[in-house]
């Protein structure tokens, strides 16, 4: 098909997730090699955002298409009944990469009901049925990982389900309260979700579910002694702690895993996105030894037919393989500072941004229309005229792509991008930018 024929057959036959469908226009794409991609008339896209925070490892590694290519050569499904190979490694490499506390798999398709199915274990382990989870946070649009999520896209959801209960999370650039210290501030969190589980009763909160590190919603800092002090009262109250690691995992961070910058051992981590990388979906929980132990004379009540999927075990195989042998850890934490100084300059050049948050290669811009006030370039849940997404726009047509969220631009490249990559691709960003400034 031309470029033009499947921009209209797209356009006129599927749904495209959180959109209105009148007036899209998406780019086809014909091919993409590392962190870039070509269009039909071949214009090169740099890919900012790793896709959806998903493509760690760029496009086209010949790692993870081989794999799947010898995989599918000897079977392509069997039902999770079997022992399968593939399922059985990927399993057993990322206990080996996990926490020593850690002690076996249930893979998902994805990340949405790898926190599904993290609850329905909490719940079936704890006989409690209250979850906590706070109200920045994605886990996911499905009924169950929905009423997870504490953000404007649970609404569609609501009336919700029994028993899922939201907190606020440390946000301290709009915090109204003035903490000397990041310590400080997260001594007073920890305070006021002690008192609301007392509120809500101990004994009846099964799990705390936290994203390490808020994605979607702003690249959220915790601030130091935040994830520990949750940890402390879990262990005091008998909740168990779930990491949603969807985003922050496999990389991120400049650690396999987000929390091991704060030195804790989550009970359960959630995972999907950086485990394939997208190539084929997939997804899990890992749960602790105690909890493992428990279903070996409990049943569990959780499954799925596509689970440990072996083309999507085969790749994440590679993947793993992959990011040991490129050394790509090294590469996160080499090129993440290089991102990092150059976003620090653009705070300081543009009067549109009020903040920059990173960790790794995970950032993002907050826009403002003004510095000192803090007044967001868009009001919350309320962007009527569409100003962020002509930002984006903008970005596009420079060929840095990304996507926004409220009043925020996340910066997330692949986690191959080097050094010379950010600082060019950078220079479009400041390019917008000093647009913007003269907009507001």
């Amino acid at each position: 098909m031309t470029s033009q024929e499947i921009k209209e057959q797209q356009t006129g036959y599927v749904l495209q997730s959180w959109s209105k469908q009148k007036g899209l226009k998406p780019i086809p794409i014909e091919r993409g090699e590392g962190i870039y991609m070509w269009d039909y008339e071949g214009n090169r896209y740099t890919d900012m955002s790793s896709q959806l925070v998903n493509l760690n490892v760029g496009h086209g590694n010949g790692y993870i298409v081989e794999a799947i290519k010898a995989q599918a050569e000897k079977y392509c499904y069997i039902s999770p009944s079997y022992a399968s190979e593939p399922r059985a490694e990927l399993a057993k490499m990322l206990i080996e990469r996990l926490p020593d506390n850690m002690g076996k798999i249930f893979f998902t398709n994805g990340g949405a009901d790898a926190n599904e199915n993290a609850v329905k274990i909490a719940r079936q382990y704890t006989g409690r049925h209250k979850v906590f989870s706070r109200y920045r946070s994605y886990h996911g649009s499905t009924f169950g990982a929905g009423n997870l999520t504490g953000e404007p896209r649970r609404y569609p959801l609501e009336p919700g389900i029994p028993g899922f209960v939201k907190f606020f999370d440390p946000y301290l650039y709009r915090e109204k309260i003035h903490f000397t210290t990041e310590e400080e501030a997260s001594e007073y969190y920890i305070a006021k979700l002690r008192e609301q589980i007392q509120y809500e009763g101990e004994n009846s909160v099964a799990a705390i579910v936290l994203e390490t590190i808020t994605g979607s919603n702003g690249i959220i800092i915790p601030p130091k002694g935040y994830l520990q002090g949750i940890r402390q009262l879990c262990d005091e109250y008998g909740i168990l702690l779930i990491c949603d690691e969807v985003m922050a995992g496999f990389g991120r961070t400049g650690k396999m895993f987000g929390f091991e910058n704060w030195g804790i051992k989550p009970d359960l981590v959630t995972f999907a996105k950086g485990v394939t990388c997208g190539y084929i979906q997939l997804g899990g929980v890992a749960v602790s030894k105690k909890i493992a132990e428990y279903f070996e004379e409990n049943f569990l009540s959780c499954g799925l037919t596509y689970s440990g999927h072996p083309l999507a075990c085969a790749a994440g195989i590679a993947c793993l393989k992959f990011y040991d042998d490129a050394e790509i850890l090294d590469n996160v934490n080499k090129a993440g500072k290089i991102l990092a100084k150059e976003l620090e300059r653009l705070k300081e050049k543009h009067a549109s941004v009020g903040d920059v948050r990173y960790i790794g290669l995970f950032s993002a811009v907050e826009l403002v229309k003004d510095k000192k006030t803090k007044e967001p370039l868009v009001p919350y849940g309320r962007d009527t005229a569409g100003v962020m997404k002509g930002i984006i726009g903008r970005l596009s047509a420079k060929g840095f792509m990304t996507y926004s969220h409220e009043n925020m631009i996340l910066i997330a490249p692949p986690l191959i991008i080097t050094g010379e990559q950010i600082t060019e691709e950078l220079v479009k960003l400041d390019e917008v930018l000093k647009e913007v400034d003269m907009e507001i």
